[in-house]
């Protein structure tokens, strides 16, 4: 099925409102009682706004467009212009609970992955909710190392390019050797020859979707 672009609003404390996109996997709709996993993707610092389809530009929502056959329901919001995904938390995870909610998600796989702003994005949202994520895969991130023993039951897969100028790699690195050092489930690719685009690479690599694919809640 296409990718769309829809809006959320909810009213807690105030009023959250996020486009995103939706990507319901072909399929879908002829048996209504298979659940799917789900990805939750958060962009880069380049990609806010609200223009949603600049959402599209790099990694999971790019990917769905290549890959037809793409097996999970994917959401790819959108942060606004003059925020960063650090002050959006409460308005993720209540897209996340809305549309687990309204689809056939299997709640049990549900992966969460960013790259650059979205890399120390999904640091934070995991370490703050890990009950709620099977996964995670941070791409050129980083973030407190003081917070990772949130995550020593989860499977973390790290993508960084060895060049990057933009986040440098220690910022991976850190958070890695953090959890490590209280038994962790984590893992640190590392490319060579590349700068700040390390996400290309890991997006379009079957073995990611695989390995997601093995852990569930």
């Amino acid at each position: 099925m296409t990718q769309t672009a829809r809006r959320m609003e909810k009213e807690i404390l105030k009023k959250v409102s996020l486009n995103f996109l939706l990507h319901i996997p072909d399929g879908y709709e002829k048996d209504s009682t298979k659940k799917w996993p789900l990805i939750l993707f958060l962009h880069g610092s380049g990609e806010r706004g609200d223009n949603v389809e600049r959402v599209a530009i790099h990694g999971i929502p790019k990917i769905v467009q290549q890959q037809t056959d793409f097996p999970f329901i994917a959401v790819s919001p959108q942060c606004p212009e003059d925020s960063f995904w650090g002050a959006e938390m409460d308005a993720l995870i209540l897209l996340l609970d809305e549309i687990v909610m309204s689809h056939n998600v299997d709640a049990t796989r549900v992966y969460l992955t960013g790259l650059s702003m979205g890399g120390y994005g999904a640091w934070q949202l995991g370490a703050i909710h890990p009950d709620r994520f099977a996964a995670i895969v941070p791409i050129c991130g980083g973030g407190n190392p003081k917070r990772v023993e949130a995550l020593k039951k989860t499977p973390v897969w790290v993508f960084h390019g060895a060049q990057d100028k933009v986040v440098p790699i220690s910022e991976s690195e850190n958070m890695v050797e953090a959890l490590q050092a209280i038994g962790g489930n984590v893992k640190l690719t590392v490319y060579p020859d590349a700068d700040h685009d390390s996400w290309t690479e890991t997006y379009e690599n079957p073995k990611l979707y695989e390995w997601l694919l093995q852990h569930s809640l």
